[in-house]
């Protein structure tokens, strides 16, 4: 299995992917939590990568460390793997279907005549503009 991106972390950690995205970063907390290894100290490895992505999700060394942590763990205990594995479809799918990018949008309409006009950015869901 290849390293989870550490940009998909970001995403995930940073809550730019919505409400889905802060669902995904909870049960990826929630699987490590379940998996944690005897004798490993709290302040290494996933649980503290963790945490250290919680405090500044916009690092990409502490992304970069945490998808490092996960892979060490998936390659010496299978059936973590086999979890991660799982979370990481779910959250690859989900990845597809928010932005995961910040910015800015800047939308300009001029000239002739507009009946409708929606402007908008990362929408969840469909818009129906118009009642009849």
């Amino acid at each position: 299995m290849d390293q989870i991106a550490p940009e998909l972390l970001m995403a995930l950690a940073g809550g730019t992917a919505g409400a889905a995205g802060d669902q995904m970063w909870q049960s990826l907390r929630n699987l490590v939590a379940r998996w944690r290894a005897g004798g490993e100290p709290e302040e290494t490895g996933e649980p503290g990568a963790l945490t250290a992505l919680d405090e500044a999700p916009d690092d990409a060394e502490r992304a970069a460390e945490l998808a490092v942590a996960l892979d060490r763990r998936a390659r010496q205990d299978p059936a973590f793997a086999q979890a991660l594995a799982e979370w990481r479809r779910r959250a690859e799918a989900l990845e597809g279907t928010t932005r995961t990018g910040s910015g800015n949008v800047h939308n300009s309409v001029s000239g002739g005549t507009q009946n409708t006009v929606i402007q908008a950015r990362d929408v969840s869901g469909g818009i129906h503009p118009g009642g009849g």
